[in-house]
């Protein structure tokens, strides 16, 4: 996650990037992502495209991609994309 927020310039900013190996957060959260179709290329359990923003602990958005026809989110991401969590803020 490190070498991924140097790389996207966030490094000592105000976002922070977390990974979730075990899916404990991606279950809690309710966004694994399971659907058949995604499952055939990517193999396994995923957690579904979103964005969240969290303030002192507290989740004030989140915004998920996936949609009936676009379990991936991959036909729009948009709502999980830099500007909507600019206009969350």
């Amino acid at each position: 996650m490190e070498g991924w927020a140097a790389r996207q310039g966030v490094v000592g900013s105000m976002i922070t990037f977390l990974g979730d190996p075990r899916s404990e957060l991606t279950k809690a959260l309710g966004l694994v992502l399971d659907h058949p179709g995604p499952m055939a290329v990517l193999g396994n359990p995923r957690c579904k495209r979103f964005s969240m923003l969290i303030e002192d602990g507290v989740i004030r958005t989140i915004n998920v991609a996936a949609k009936e026809g676009d379990p991936a989110g991959d036909d729009d991401p948009s709502v999980s994309c830099v500007e909507k969590m600019l206009q969350d803020l």
